[in-house]
């Protein structure tokens, strides 16, 4: 392939991925098409894409960006798979997958650029973006529970002794 070609090529993973932080790298090698389209379905049900990469090609392109890391995970036959929703909703549905197709072995991740790379594992199993928002309300609202829950109790023990008070003013008269 001719440098020109090359850089051309380089440009073009650049561009594709760009805005990317995360992404896994799986190898589909051995996976009939039925089975490689079954996983791009699910893929795209999650608003990923799947795409095949030439290594040197990839590590070129992620120079100096948020994925540079991954480059290291670029070994042999790879694709790559990113989302721009949640990339831990990708990573269960890559488990998922591998459960089912015997022949797909998932291999490294970046999460949120990274330098430390993790499995495809490790990934899914970390909390998605919906069950952290979850958290930060239900954080956000206990402080105000917990005071609504001391300012109802006093209010029932001030009712109680104006209550016995009064039955004993009643009582006296």
């Amino acid at each position: 392939m001719s440098k020109p070609v090359k850089g051309m090529l380089t440009d073009e993973l650049r561009a594709r991925f760009e805005g990317f932080a995360s992404a896994c790298v799986i190898d589909m090698t051995g996976m009939d098409v039925q089975q490689q389209e079954k996983l791009r379905k699910s893929i795209r049900g999650k608003k990923g894409r799947v795409q095949v990469v030439k290594n040197s090609l990839a590590r070129r392109a992620f120079a100096g960006t948020s994925l540079d890391a991954l480059g290291k995970a670029l070994d042999g036959p790879c694709a790559l798979v990113v989302s721009t929703e949640s990339p831990v909703d990708i990573a269960k549905t890559l488990v998922e997958s591998a459960k089912q197709f015997a022949k797909l072995k998932l291999k490294q991740a970046i999460f949120e650029g990274d330098a430390d790379l993790i499995t495809v594992e490790q990934l899914s199993k970390m909390k998605g973006k919906r069950e952290l928002i979850g958290e930060v309300a239900m954080l956000v609202c206990s402080p105000g529970r917990a005071i609504a829950g001391c300012l109802q109790s006093a209010q029932g023990k001030i009712a109680g002794c104006l209550k016995a008070l009064g039955d004993k003013a009643e009582a006296g008269s």
